[in-house]
Order: C-alpha cells, then sequence, then structure tokens
C-alpha cells in the first residue's frame, strides 16, 4: 500500500494570555523553550520526523518573531516542490476579518489545500511541548478506514472535568464530545480514566472541506467546539487515538511515557523546564533517534571561569564567572558576573546578570540586565520593581528590548 499524501495545517496563532509577560512581544508558539528551542520547534520537529514535509504554519497575533525563528532554522528542500515549511499570515480572502478561530483559519486557507490535493489534512497546534509519531497515527486513521481522527490523551477521572472528554466505544469509534463535563465517561477498558482531547486532528479531505463550509454557513469558527460534533451528527466515522499508545525510537526507560505538555500558564512552563532536568528527567531531549531541532547559532562554546553548577542545562555562548547555579536552565549568550546565585530559574537569551544579584525561582526574559546584588524571587525582603509575579509565586521579568529576535 503506498503512503498517503499528506498536507500538514499547524495552528500557531495563539496569544498566550496566560503566559504574559513572556507573551507580551511575542505570540505563545514563538516562547523559547529549554536550552536552545522555541515551543513550536516541537510541533515542527514531530512532522518533520514522521516524513511529513509539507507544512503551513498558520500565524496570527504578535507573529513576526516565528516568522522569523521559522525563516532562518526551518528551511526545507529547494529542489522539491513538496517539501516546506511555509508561514501564512492571514489572507483575508473573504473579507476584513482576521482569522476567527482554529476552523476559520483553515477554511480561510482551502485554496493551499485545493492546490496540493492531498488524502489527508493533519491539523495540529503549535503550543504544547511532547512527542509523537505521526505515521502511527495515520495508520490508525487508515486501518479504521475513518474520516477523521482525534489526538486523546488519557487523563485521570478525578481530573477529566478540566477538559473536553471524548466519549469512544471499544472499538475507538467516537460517540460524543463533552466540554468539562461534571460526570466525565471514562475509558472503555479503564473506569480510573477518560480521553481528553489534544486538539490535533487528521482529516480525509473532503471530510475537512465539509466540515468547514458547513461551519462557516452557521458563523461557528472552533474545530473542538463546532467542526467536529457537527461532523459526529452526520455519517461520518470519527475515531480517537491513544496518545498512549505512541512509541517514539530512542526514549529512555525512564522517561515518562506520553509525555505531553500544555506549557500554557507560566507555572506549567516552569514545571517542563524542571522535567528536563536531574539523572533521569521526564523528558530527555538529547534523542538522535528522534531529534527536537533547535534553534542555529554561531555563538562559541560556553566559557566558565569558576563557581559551582549543579543539575543545570548551559546553552552555547555563555559565560560564567565565579557563581552558582541549582537546578535551572540558561539560555545562549548570557553574561553571569562573579557572586550571582541562580537557584530553580530560567534566564534566556542574552541576558547579563551583574555581581552578587540573586535569583530564585525566577524567568528572566531576553535582553534583560539586572543589576548587581539585587535579590529577586522566593526569599527576598521586598519585590523588584520590574518583576511579574505570577500566582504560583513565580517571578518574572518581562524584556527590556523589542526585537523581532525575541
Amino acid at each position: 500500500m503506498s503512503y498517503p499524501k499528506v498536507l500538514a495545517m499547524v495552528m500557531a496563532g495563539g496569544r498566550g494570555e496566560r503566559l504574559f509577560p513572556l507573551t507580551f512581544e511575542r505570540s505563545k508558539p514563538a516562547v523559547p523553550f529549554g536550552g536552545r528551542y522555541r515551543i513550536v520547534d516541537f510541533v515542527l520537529s514531530n512532522l518533520i520526523n514522521s516524513q511529513i514535509f509539507s507544512i503551513y504554519l498558520l500565524v496570527q497575533y504578535k507573529s513576526q518573531s516565528v516568522i522569523e525563528h521559522v525563516r532562518e532554522n526551518w528551511g526545507l528542500s529547494a529542489v522539491m516542490s513538496d517539501h516546506f515549511v511555509t508561514v501564512v499570515p492571514p489572507q483575508m480572502r473573504y473579507g476584513p476579518d482576521w482569522f476567527q478561530g482554529t476552523a476559520n483559519a483553515v477554511f480561510q486557507n482551502l485554496n493551499l489545500v485545493r492546490q496540493h490535493r492531498p488524502e489527508f489534512v493533519i491539523v495540529f497546534g503549535a503550543d504544547h511541548v511532547y512527542r509523537i509519531d505521526i505515521r502511527q497515527m495515520i495508520d490508525f486513521h487508515r486501518k479504521r478506514k475513518a474520516d477523521v481522527t482525534v489526538a486523546a490523551m488519557p487523563v485521570p477521572i478525578s481530573e477529566a472535568s478540566e477538559f473536553g472528554i471524548i466519549d469512544v466505544d471499544r472499538d475507538g469509534r467516537i460517540k460524543g464530545f463533552k466540554e468539562k463535563p461534571r460526570k466525565p465517561p471514562p475509558m472503555p477498558d479503564d473506569p480510573d480514566r477518560a480521553y481528553c482531547s489534544m486538539g490535533n486532528y487528521i482529516f480525509n479531505t473532503d471530510a475537512l472541506i465539509r466540515g468547514l463550509i458547513q461551519a462557516e454557513r452557521k458563523k461557528e469558527y472552533d474545530f473542538g467546539k463546532h467542526v467536529i460534533p457537527n461532523l459526529l451528527r452526520g455519517n461520518d466515522r470519527l475515531f480517537a487515538y491513544d496518545f498512549a499508545t505512541n512509541k517514539i525510537a530512542g526514549v529512555r526507560s525512564y522517561e515518562e511515557r506520553g509525555y505531553w505538555r500544555d506549557v500554557g500558564s507560566i507555572k506549567a512552563f516552569w514545571d517542563a523546564h524542571q522535567d528536563m532536568l536531574g539523572e533521569k528527567p521526564r523528558i530527555e531531549l538529547n534523542n538522535e533517534q528522534w531529534p527536537i531541532r533547535p534553534s542555529r547559532n554561531e555563538l562559541p562554546a560556553t566559557k566558565i571561569m569558576g563557581g559551582e553548577i549543579t543539575n543545570s542545562i548551559i546553552a552555547e555562548g555563555t559565560i560564567i564567572n565565579k557563581s552558582r547555579i541549582i537546578n535551572s536552565v540558561i539560555r545562549k549568550g548570557v553574561v553571569i558576573e562573579d557572586g550571582v546565585e541562580i537557584r530553580d530559574s530560567i534566564i534566556m537569551d542574552n541576558v547579563v546578570l551583574e555581581k552578587g544579584c540573586i535569583l530564585n525561582k525566577v524567568i528572566v526574559d531576553a535582553y534583560n540586565v539586572v543589576k548587581k546584588n539585587v535579590h529577586i524571587g522566593k526569599g527576598s525582603k521586598k519585590p523588584y520593581w520590574r518583576a511579574h509575579m505570577d500566582p504560583s509565586g513565580i517571578s518574572v521579568i518581562a524584556s527590556e528590548k523589542q526585537t523581532s529576535k525575541l
């Protein structure tokens, strides 16, 4: 059986309001993550690793940084016309409106779908940290002869009321959707867990077009709330794909199986960074068989003059003087002067930490200068005037510099 022609439409227009102030000058997919990545790199790496090379990235809010990032880091073959990662801002082909929702974003770009004539269209989000071999989901879709397949994450039944829940039969066929139900329907073979929708879909092209046109006529603009339920009420075959069954090559025995995080809040963002640390991290990004492709740079190797570094990630171009760094992530081009102490923190690109400053459970956005002897975060006697205090207790310092490189 020949492999089907697949087109990917990636939703990368999210505002990421709960990640403020990290999203003050950029969209959520463009937010830096880990030592060398941005959040959008995870979905793009999953697609490329799954040998899906025709990718449109639909952007909207504060999109310049993600546009620059894709241009600099995601150029595919100039020889093969179907190997591309192309950014698509709102084209306003049907009026003066921007994208009104995920479904409307794809509807406004149906000309691209018709142009490529794929058998399947993959619609994935760009704002989660996870790994998935999409070929396995496609195989499931084909085996079930599905019109639509929805990626589903098993969650404890006690937590399921916080999610959009999928009700399925024993074959995985979807019977219904319930948005944050008081009594979530359990998985058919596990009364203690329920399926939550991950917002990632595979469509047969004709089902996608039919569903989008129907939703647009009703002025309905969202896949999860409108298109999927509408198709379910028709004669289409909709199935839930169990994300926990997806197998990734090269994953170590100590890693969390089916790792998936919505890093949409400051606390979730910080937690996901902590998941990468330790001798046995919950997610290990150093995986040659399933690489998450990082940003390119031409910086020199990190230079360490002295001090103490424990359980931390340090990116290129950083200069560390006699300082103490514990349980932290330091991104590229950071300068850390003498006597600095960094604990449980995230320091983004091109930050300067002057002598004697102390940071404890702090996120410092790019292009900041933290003055000498300043104490920010947990244990400080008074709030730092430039710090945004998240309800979780994490201090966040917004960038001082407005630039597309953010």
